[in-house]
């Protein structure tokens, strides 16, 4: 899988390319690298930021407090720090959520 999934010192960095009013909010596998999320949240004043968050802590059986943009806040294009998760462990979690190359 060529997801790019970056080590860091409180977890791992997961690259993301946001979809905001998409008909559902579900995870549309990778695109160059990246994971595309689509939510049916609209991209203003963060709500998509909110829905993607609450999608991925959701899916992946995650706190709140374990998932923070760390880039992109205002971009499609989106870096997403996941703490106390290691790049291996959450490559397991995207396969098993379906997750594969396009």
């Amino acid at each position: 899988m060529n997801v790019n999934v970056q080590p860091h010192e409180l977890g791992c960095v997961l690259e993301i390319k946001a979809q905001p009013g998409a008909r559902k909010a579900e995870l549309r596998g990778l695109q160059a690298g990246a994971l595309k999320v689509c939510v049916t949240e609209v991209a203003e004043k963060g709500k998509a930021n909110k829905a993607i968050i609450t999608l991925l802590r959701k899916m992946f059986k995650l706190r709140g407090s374990q998932l923070e943009i760390l880039s992109g806040e205002t971009s499609s294009q989106k870096k997403l720090l996941i703490r106390n998760v290691s790049p291996d462990s959450l490559v397991q979690l995207l396969v098993a959520h379906g997750v594969t190359d396009e």
